[in-house]
């Protein structure tokens, strides 16, 4: 099945000042959105969702993927990533999260900036300008607290009911006065272990 894409949008969004004090290092936000035809959209339940995931997904990875390392100017650069999708009204989350949930998708981002960690995500369901909210991680050390960030945003119209938002992001920097320490000093003061945190 071809992909439908209606539209992309890439926002760019720099922080030179934080809590009334300037950014040592400002932090700038990317996000690469496109908007798609669901594939699924008025064929009922299907049951087997691979060949559009094997149809879709890579052709998506490829192009957000790209949009983001041309506005960065290198993967090199890239510290935080993230990912997201919003599937409209009249489909499932299902359709959402099969669209960003496989390396066919994740792997094309991961290897452009060179990452180890996972990619955080969201997967909603909504209308036209529905939040659409992108999580963010550092590509090499999960534990990382300073690059907890969240891109927040939207597109006005969509997604409509039968079209799925599909949606990259990524950071250079992270957030500017970050002063909550990292998730390793939390566990050494708890003396617990890095794979088992609550001693479970």
């Amino acid at each position: 099945m071809p992909i439908a894409i209606r539209k992309t949008m890439l926002q760019v969004e720099t922080t030179f000042v934080e809590g009334g004090k300037n950014a040592g290092q400002p932090l700038k936000l990317y996000a690469a959105m496109a908007v798609i035809t669901n594939p699924w959209a008025g064929r009922g339940f299907v049951e087997d969702l691979k060949p559009e995931i094997h149809a879709v997904a890579p052709v998506l990875g490829e192009l957000l993927t790209g949009m983001i390392i041309d506005a960065v100017g290198s993967g090199a650069a890239v510290e935080g990533y993230g990912k997201a999708a919003v599937v409209g009204l009249a489909g499932e989350v299902e359709h959402a999260s099969a669209l960003i949930h496989t390396l066919r998708f994740g792997n094309h981002f991961r290897e452009a900036v060179g990452a180890k960690t996972y990619l955080a995500f969201t997967n909603t369901r909504g209308p036209g300008n529905a939040p659409i909210m992108i999580p963010l991680m550092d590509k090499s050390d999960e534990g990382r607290r300073s690059h907890y960030l969240t891109i927040q945003t939207s597109i006005p119209d969509a997604p409509a009911a039968d079209e799925i938002v599909i949606a990259l992001g990524a950071s250079v920097g992270g957030r500017p006065h970050h002063r909550i320490g990292n998730r390793y000093e939390d566990l050494k003061e708890l003396g617990r272990d890095v794979a088992n945190p609550a001693a479970v």
